[in-house]
């Protein structure tokens, strides 16, 4: 490794390199006067000789890259192995911090009436591990009344079974004898030539002795390990109510212990995450325990008017089976379906119990769920699915019960800490790609369909000029930028204007949203463009009427643009027209042919903005009494400089969006029709040149 100072000519402090692994090391100490030719030409290794020292910063930068994702990759292997082999003290020390979520809520209710910490705590602590442990008894024993009344259905289990049978005469039956008696064929032992078959020639030979079968059989489990298991879920319990105590008894000192390990230059961070992360899991798990509470409730009412017995040991089980993702349901339902098949005569019952399984599990999971908790969690469901599996294999079925709290909180650190950001992109439900950029994707993988449908879908909440300026004019300057530096080859480019231009096209022909939404949301568009929300008049050939000609700069990308300024416009009522792409001499000569009232430049920048800026100068001289309107979509930059760069007229307008050029004309088409006289009102938002120097 080469430590190289900030300055490009200058070296100083301590040179070490080390040539592939050789064991010796070359060290110098440099002065900082000392120039990089004289360095190069002293006992430097060869293989360091020939490098400039950019060549070197980036051999420096790409290794400690390397080095950095290495370190990461062991720092992941040595968190999941701790998970692993620590589970025993983590899973208690998880559910206790799970369990004070939900509970301190409580506790500090009481706390505002009075009662004390301590006393709250130990009230909260003592009054939900004693409804725990009389729900379970009580579940315990139903369970074993129902399993001592299944003999008595023994008679009708059997008739169901019998009446599941196949008849003797089926199809499938009857082929099933046939491969049956095909395999005994196969089988068989081949005939001899002589026509003896090899078992009379078996028992000729003595019979040999057959081996004897061996089955292992495994020891029936003694009372000790019985009780050693019994005694190991009881510690356990206890480690997580002693936990869960201290917990709730301290939980501002833990807080404040935790924030200190980031330091105080990450406090800003660690208060933030702590709380979002507070926050969303808190919110989770009680309305999770919320849903699952009336979910067993509502399934096990059901089932005792059904007729099911044990409906409070199948309600309590559903809902404490919902708290483990996609397996949960169908296992808390399979038991009572098959208790109502063994004790019911006929179909009907087991059907309604089928039923109402599959009705409430299609509504809680699909529209109350969502709309309850959906929002708060930030995790897509594909992140859920590989979630289970992942705490599953670390924690066995209680990293099932966790994974959802857990990976939020793995979410909430990729959302705060920078380093750790592709968590979220992993994890996370927010849309990773705006729609700008996914219909440039699609483009670029040659799916015009998709392409189209993203435009399509953008266009159920957001008018047409909006979808121009946020999604379609951020999407071509993506195309352009990667153009102009050959990341883009010919014939994608060729492709990707093309299907824009057609899809253009019909989106105009075919318009879906021509107001605004409904919801009252004030989009920037839509402010701009106000007073372009006039009544539309179709274009007409009076003389009030001004005419509007729409010149590209440089490329088909500008010419697209100007093609979508005019339908806009033409939507608005106004005359306008395209000048089809050309040479910029040509282009202005034929503008000024049609004698407009506005010229319109389209430009795309930054690689448009010198033609831009050469065809408004021949504007000003074709055309010096025209009103010229100067389109810079989508800049990012400084518009006074841009202004001042270009050389813009004080009585000419610079623009950035397609809205802002819809509601400058339509401000002078009013301006002009209520008096010339009457000074033009400058628009909300386009930016005047009025820093720009006149000729």
């Amino acid at each position: 490794m080469i430590a190289l100072p900030a300055s490009p000519g200058k070296l100083g402090g301590n040179l070490s390199a080390s040539l592939y692994g050789a064991p010796h090391r070359h060290s110098y100490t440099l002065k900082p006067e000392l120039k990089l030719k004289t360095l190069l030409q002293s006992d430097i290794p060869p293989f360091w000789r020939g490098c400039s020292t950019e060549h070197l910063t980036m051999a420096r930068y790409t290794t400690d890259k390397n080095l950095g994702r290495l370190l990461g990759v062991v720092v992941a292997v040595v968190v999941v192995g701790t998970l692993y082999f620590a589970r025993v003290v983590l899973i208690p020390f998880t559910l206790a911090v799970l369990i004070t979520f939900v509970l301190t809520p409580v506790a500090k209710l009481l706390e505002r009436m009075h009662f004390g910490r301590l006393f709250s705590t130990l009230i909260v602590v003592v009054l939900s591990f004693i409804t725990v442990g009389a729900v379970g008894w009580t579940v315990t024993q139903q369970f074993g009344q129902v399993m001592n009344q299944l003999p008595d259905y023994r008679s009708n289990i059997r008739e169901k079974l019998e009446s599941l049978h196949l008849s003797k005469g089926s199809a499938l039956n009857n082929a099933s004898d046939t491969m049956n008696e095909i395999s005994k064929d196969l089988a068989a032992p081949p005939a001899r030539p002589d026509g003896s078959s090899s078992s009379s020639s078996r028992s000729a030979t003595p019979s040999r002795q057959r081996p004897m079968p061996v089955e292992i059989v495994k020891s029936p489990s003694l009372p000790l390990e019985s009780v050693e298991s019994i005694l190991g879920l009881l510690a356990t319990f206890c480690i997580v109510v002693v936990l869960t105590f201290f917990m709730l008894v301290r939980r501002e000192n833990l807080r404040n212990r935790l924030i200190s390990l980031a330091g105080q230059r990450s406090l800003y961070v660690m208060t933030q995450a702590i709380d979002d992360a507070t926050a969303r899991v808190t919110r989770y798990l009680r309305l999770q325990l919320l849903v699952n509470i009336c979910y067993g409730a509502f399934i096990g009412t059901c089932l005792h008017f059904i007729g099911v017995p044990g409906a409070l040991l199948w309600g309590v089980m559903v809902g404490l089976l919902r708290f483990l993702p996609y397996i949960g349901p169908p296992l808390g339902g399979i038991l009572p379906l098959l208790l109502s098949i063994a004790i019911f005569d006929g179909w009907v019952k087991p059907l309604e119990t089928l039923g109402l399984f599959v009705v409430t599990e299609v509504l809680v999971s699909n529209f109350l769920e969502p709309m309850l908790y959906g929002a708060y969690t930030g995790i897509s469901s594909m992140a859920i699915l590989l979630a289970a599996i992942f705490w599953t294999a670390i924690w066995g079925p209680i990293g099932l019960v966790l994974c959802t709290p857990l990976t939020v909180c793995v979410v909430v650190i990729g959302r705060h800490v920078p380093s750790l950001g592709f968590l979220t992109v992993l994890l996370g439900s927010e849309p990773t790609l705006t729609s700008d950029t996914r219909y440039y994707q699609r483009l670029l993988a040659g799916d015009r369909e998709e392409a189209k449908h993203v435009l399509e879908s953008y266009l159920e909440t957001k008018p047409l000029e909006d979808l121009y300026d946020s999604v379609l004019l951020p999407a071509l300057s993506l195309s352009e930028r990667d153009r102009h530096r050959d990341r883009l080859d010919k014939s994608s480019a060729e492709f990707i204007a093309s299907n824009t231009r057609r899809i253009v096209e019909e989106l105009f022909a075919e318009p879906k949203n021509d107001l605004p939404p409904e919801d009252g949301s004030n989009t920037h568009a839509q402010t701009l463009a106000a007073p372009a929300q006039a009544p539309h008049r179709a274009p007409s050939s009076n003389s009030t009427t001004p005419k509007i000609v729409c010149l590209p700069a440089r490329d088909e990308a500008d010419e697209i643009v100007a093609t979508m300024l005019c339908q806009l416009l033409s939507r608005a009522g106004f005359a306008a027209e395209c000048i089809p792409l050309g040479r910029t001499s040509e282009m202005v000569l034929r503008a000024a042919q049609s004698a407009p009232n506005i010229v319109c430049i389209s430009a795309l920048p930054p690689y448009a903005l010198s033609h831009a800026k050469s065809a408004y100068a021949q504007l000003r001289a074709h055309l010096p009494e025209t009103d010229i309107l100067l389109g810079i979509w989508n800049y990012q930059g400084d518009l006074d400089r841009l202004v001042a760069r270009v050389g813009i007229a004080h009585d000419h307008t610079l623009v950035i969006t397609l809205a802002q050029a819809v509601s400058e004309i339509s401000a002078r088409d009013s301006s002009r029709s209520v008096s010339a006289s009457v000074p033009r009102s400058a628009p909300p938002e386009p930016v005047p040149a009025q820093a720009g120097p006149r000729n």
